[in-house]
């Protein structure tokens, strides 16, 4: 596949690529962002692309962009070349050291708690490899956002994309031992409602209505907000000065609730399982760098369960 390039600047390849980004993403402008491009430029590329086909590749209305018939035709086999190219690199890559970048996603407590750990040590055996690394507690759109490898829990309804389980885990409400002594220890999940609870506040929204279990009936306690913070490593500081009760994912406070510095209550009310999953775009040719950093993880994390 030859990479001319036309009078905007933009080579034919990087041309495929905002395609194969818009048909994804459903927009001109998400696809446009993505490659560095401003929207009219986006839009005058897949004219152009369209032009130099002869064949109209998207419907396009006020409310939604589509593909024809013909660009469906034109999706598969670009996403084909595409591949077989990425396979060439990787082939080109695994005669050498494991080099280049790979961008991570992850919440905040994990991240820091425990993968910048284990990162480290993939690094020292490969040091060629850099990290791109996005701590955040809400949701990465892993193509919109260029993102390799998510970790994440509970498992995300996009079918597009490879959930491999790396750890159990479950959300607990947890406070300090002087926050019990002061307040004491709530009986039932709806007295959590009068109590001062630390809440995480996510892209989606505040997330303060904890779910439970009750009679095997998942239920929830919508709580107030003493505190509220977009960090979840924040929340986990107040709960251990005692600022209020914590909904954490257990594997976040291990340490703490071995060491005595947080207490969980209600536990036999909060132990719905939400799983530490590792995600990525379903592909079969993986580079060597993102395929060996899956299978170091999932190896870490099994030594770690």
């Amino acid at each position: 596949m030859s990479a001319s390039i036309d009078s905007h600047g933009v080579d034919s390849l990087s041309a495929i690529r905002l395609f194969l980004d818009a048909a994804t993403l459903g927009s001109f402008s998400a696809a446009g962002r993505k490659q560095g491009l401003s929207p009219a430029a986006a839009s005058a590329c897949i004219q152009r692309l369209e032009a130099g086909l002869k064949t109209r590749l998207f419907e396009r209305t006020t409310r939604q962009l589509r593909l024809t018939e013909e660009g469906r035709h034109y999706r598969h086999y670009c996403e084909q070349a595409l591949a077989l190219m990425a396979e060439a690199e990787a082939g080109l890559q695994a005669q050498g050291a494991v080099r280049g970048l790979v961008k991570i996603s992850a919440p905040s407590d994990f991240g820091r708690n425990l993968l910048l750990g284990w990162l480290e040590e993939f690094r020292q055996r490969h040091p060629d490899v850099q990290y791109a690394l996005s701590l955040s507690d809400s949701t990465s759109d892993l193509v919109q956002d260029d993102i390799d490898l998510a970790v994440r829990y509970g498992l995300l309804p996009d079918s597009d994309m490879v959930a491999r389980p790396l750890l159990p885990n479950r959300r607990v409400v947890c406070a300090a031992p002087a926050l019990l002594e002061r307040c004491g220890a709530p009986e039932h999940p709806e007295q959590l409602a009068g109590l001062p609870a630390l809440v995480l506040v996510t892209a989606s929204g505040p997330m303060h209505e904890w779910r439970y279990l009750e009679d095997d009936a998942r239920r929830t306690v919508r709580v107030q907000r003493s505190h509220q913070s977009n960090d979840g490593e924040v929340i986990r500081k107040w709960a251990l000065a005692g600022q209020g009760f914590a909904y954490k994912s257990l594997l976040d406070i291990e340490h703490d609730l071995r060491a005595g510095r947080l207490q969980t209550v209600l536990d036999d009310y909060f132990r719905e399982s939400v799983p530490l999953n590792l995600l990525y775009r379903r592909s079969r040719f993986q580079p060597p760098r993102i395929a060996l950093l899956v299978e170091f993880l999932l190896e870490r994390c099994a030594t770690a369960a």
